[in-house]
């Protein structure tokens, strides 16, 4: 019989498998088990393969400043060290890292991409974050803009209290461009209006970013200062898997059993047992085979909050009512594979058949329901079977679980969302769509509203279980980056592995007031 402690962590995302990475290769003193519920890695970071197209969930940006996560990447992913298939049809110079794999004869590579994400409004594109050099201002009108300066003033001298993530953005912006470019996005992605939305949700995802901090920013390239501080949001260029942010979790999918550490797929929690002390005991799983008990000495979870707290033994009522009214944002996205984009390219970046640059692209416009659509060419020329002569987009559309347009069926949902590309001018007709794939995402997005409130709360309960640990996005219920859900992990393994119970390092990973990823 085996003297390890076992380790049971819920969710094969990014940050259950660094858990189990790291856990692995910190110490051969505990047997790790991965419960996944899905079939594939990656959670809400996985990648969707359909006929040679790929298509990355969400769209993620591979950046961090925090050094230990960038060692990490590099370490499972090396930075290519020759020309992507794009740069060399367009004789663009890319970052490269002398001694590096070629992304053209091997796939597990990093590849570097440049940023390009800006807002579609009244069919002009717009910079994000909006930028005030001289075509934003000729786009906006002369009257708007000047609208939007004194609107500006008056936010920064009459400052409002921050009791909504309305009163954050105007605080920020003005009202102007608020109610130009905030106010509609905001409710289209979580249905709520953001007068009824915390504004630490703005605290957590705009840190530092004002028109203020835009205006440095502009000003520091002008005058081409040296070293000149970027806010997350105004980063130039990202790494990004060869294949898709997905590709990196299964690599990791793969160390991870190579130590010893297993991962069963198709494997959903569905109840936390618990000691007569109220530790962790086990774990109840549901797979197709049925339903079994999986003892463990510590559970590391990454699945939501809501679900582990309604499905643990042994929690007060009032701990659940406020798990029971934590509200999540799901999304659906079609995959549509088209030759001709009506979008011109007037950046004066090259691409391949002369598309648009942009990553990804957030659609401000109230007569459709669509929030965002990628252009996966962009991200990573291997995402798509034949970039030279198709463009593969994702439409992005922000939903709930069960409601009518998660209910639609794929085929109703795909035409709905191309008509919208035809009404707002992505494509000239229907007719132009020649395949098309949906993908539905639950808990994508963890909100803050309804309970959210009192979540302090219930972690202040679940701290009290001295071998859980809460990790990830929505272990934390909290909307944090890819590389901030890894550092919980990062923590909640150093926690384990020095005999610490305690979870403040764990919960105290973004929170501070300047952006977690700033390096002085």
């Amino acid at each position: 019989m085996s003297d390890k402690k076992k380790v049971i962590i819920i969710g094969a995302g990014p940050a259950g498998l660094t858990a189990a990475y790291e856990l692995l290769k910190g110490s051969d003193a505990y047997e790790v088990k991965v419960l996944e519920e899905s079939n594939a890695m990656g959670g809400i970071s996985r990648t969707v393969e359909y006929k040679g197209n790929r298509m990355d969930m969400g769209g993620h940006r591979f950046f961090s400043k925090v050094p230990e996560v960038n060692e990490w990447w590099e370490k499972l992913m090396p930075t290519q060290g020759s020309l992507s298939y794009d740069d060399k049809k367009l004789n663009r110079q890319g970052s490269l890292k002398a001694g590096g794999p070629d992304p053209e004869s091997t796939d597990r590579v990093m590849l570097r991409r440049n940023r390009l994400s800006r807002i579609y409004f009244k069919r002009k594109f717009f910079d994000y974050p909006i930028s005030l050099k001289w075509q934003t201002l000729k786009d906006m009108g002369i009257l708007t803009t000047i609208v939007v300066g004194f609107s500006y003033m008056k936010s920064a001298v009459f400052k409002r209290k921050e009791n909504s993530l309305e009163d954050f953005y105007i605080n920020r912006f003005g009202k102007k461009l608020y109610s130009m470019f905030f106010e509609n996005y905001t409710e289209n992605l979580w249905g709520r209006h953001p007068s009824e939305i915390s504004p630490e949700w703005g605290a957590q995802r705009v840190k530092g970013l004002s028109i203020l901090a835009i205006l440095k920013d502009m000003f520091g390239k002008l005058f081409h200062k040296k070293n000149r501080k970027v806010e997350t949001s105004l980063i130039e260029e990202f790494a990004y898997p060869k294949l898709g942010p997905g590709q990196l979790w299964e690599v990791v999918a793969s160390e991870v059993r190579a130590m010893g550490g297993a991962i069963e797929t198709g494997a959903k929690a569905v109840g936390i047992l618990r000691s007569e002390d109220g530790s962790v005991s086990g774990v109840k799983v549901e797979t197709a085979q049925g339903t079994s008990e999986e003892n463990c000495d510590y559970l590391i979870s990454s699945m939501a909050i809501k679900d582990l707290t309604l499905g643990m033994e042994k929690v007060p009522d009032t701990i659940r009512d406020i798990a029971a009214g934590l509200p999540y944002r799901d999304y659906m996205t079609v995959g549509v594979l088209i030759r001709h984009c009506l979008l011109k390219n007037e950046t004066g970046i090259p691409t391949l058949g002369n598309i648009v640059p942009d990553n990804w692209v957030y659609v401000h416009d109230k007569t459709v329901h669509m929030g965002r659509f990628q252009v996966y060419n962009n991200w990573s020329p291997y995402l798509v079977a034949d970039p030279e002569h198709t463009i593969w987009m994702g439409l992005e559309y922000f939903c709930d679980e069960g409601d009518r347009m998660w209910s639609m069926t794929d085929e109703k949902f795909a035409k709905a969302a191309i008509r919208e590309m035809v009404k707002i001018g992505l494509i000239a007709s229907e007719d132009e769509v020649e395949d098309f794939h949906v993908e539905r995402v639950k808990k994508a997005y963890p909100a803050y509203f309804d309970t959210y409130d009192r979540i302090d709360e219930l972690r202040a309960y679940l701290d009290t279980i001295p071998n859980l640990f809460c990790v990830g996005r929505n272990g934390q219920h909290r909307y944090n980056n890819l590389d901030h859900s890894m550092c919980t992990s990062f923590e909640a393994v150093k926690n384990i592995l020095a005999g610490v119970t305690t979870k403040d390092n764990l919960w105290n990973v973004n929170t501070e007031k300047e952006y977690h990823e700033g390096k002085a």
